[in-house]
């Protein structure tokens, strides 16, 4: 397998912020690849990184074999960005402004073209100043989609559709993987990153705290696990790794940790399973493992400020 993005040891500093700290990242050629993280962890740096928008203090970045920072002009040509939030040259109808946009990149499939302008439903004869933030998002996707580029870097790329869109673009970003091409998605949607991606980084403080497919993840959180028995089951909390315990009669409801979710399940056995849902942790989950301890710490420090006024 080769490597469309490949990142070592990257460290970026803005005067004493440590924007990247030893930033480690390798997306594998025709993968879509998610990259989570909370707004200060590091995203919009290494994205900024990979186009060669900011040069690293240290480290190395390889981006379709190319030096981003030394070979911007040259990749710019195999790939294709859209940022979170898409501003328009108000003057220029959407259709030309996607049409400049893929002239900047070797030209558009004006079949594909056309057949996205149908799929999002824009109309491209509009000026940009006339177009809602959905609208403008939607004209730089069709303008990145219909390139025929080897790399989408993708931030946020839905922020300001609607549901009904924001299904298509799953679909298109299927189908670009399913031609072999590589997405590397930035989104704070957590179902979106969980439904599309093959793999997942989570960033924290300008470090990859976990990255690997949703499956490798889930081993490091808990199973959520909801039983009735023939006979109630007792001893659930005598063993390992058995957490939030709910025993009602015959109805028990607990969550495991996934290492420990074999021994569980062969203790209920000895009462006799009549109904077993086991739900595996969520992205969100995942997510929230990493970051739970700072979100706790943003609510406690709300929750005395308001005291204190």
């Amino acid at each position: 397998m080769t490597t469309a993005i490949d990142v070592a040891g990257v460290v970026k500093t803005f005067g004493p912020v440590r924007a990247l700290d030893g930033l480690d990242l390798s997306v594998t050629t025709g993968e879509v690849h998610g990259f989570l993280g909370p707004n200060g962890a590091g995203k919009s740096t290494t994205i900024r990184v990979l186009l060669g928008l900011l040069r690293a203090d240290s480290g190395t970045v390889r981006l379709l074999g190319g030096d981003p920072w030394n070979d911007a002009v040259a990749l710019h040509r195999r790939l294709a960005y859209v940022p979170g939030d898409v501003n328009l040259w108000p003057n220029l109808s959407g259709g030309e402004a996607i049409d400049l946009l893929g002239r900047l990149r070797g030209g558009l499939d004006e079949k594909r073209r056309q057949e996205l302008l149908e799929r999002f439903d824009l109309d491209p004869t509009k000026k940009g100043r006339t177009y809602s933030k959905g609208n403008r998002q939607k004209a730089a996707l069709v303008a990145a989609l219909a390139s025929d580029v080897e790399l989408l870097i993708l931030d946020e790329p839905t922020s300001g559709l609607d549901p009904l869109m924001e299904a298509v673009f799953n679909e298109v970003i299927d189908e670009w993987k399913d031609d072999g091409k590589t997405v590397l998605l930035s989104s704070h949607i957590l179902t979106e990153v969980e439904k599309l991606c093959d793999r997942v980084s989570i960033i924290r403080a300008g470090t990859i705290v976990e990255s690997g497919t949703l499956a490798e993840l889930r081993h490091l959180t808990r199973t959520a696990i909801a039983a009735e028995t023939a006979q109630p089951a007792t001893g659930l909390d005598r063993l390992p790794g058995i957490h939030d315990l709910d025993a009602e009669g015959t109805r028990v409801r607990f969550s495991v940790d996934t290492a420990q979710l074999d021994g569980a399940i062969k203790h209920l056995t000895q009462f006799g399973i009549q109904t077993l849902t086991s739900q595996p942790p969520t992205l969100e989950e995942l997510f929230l493992r990493h970051y739970g301890d700072e979100l706790a710490a943003e609510e406690a420090l709300a929750s005395s400020s308001e005291v204190s006024s």
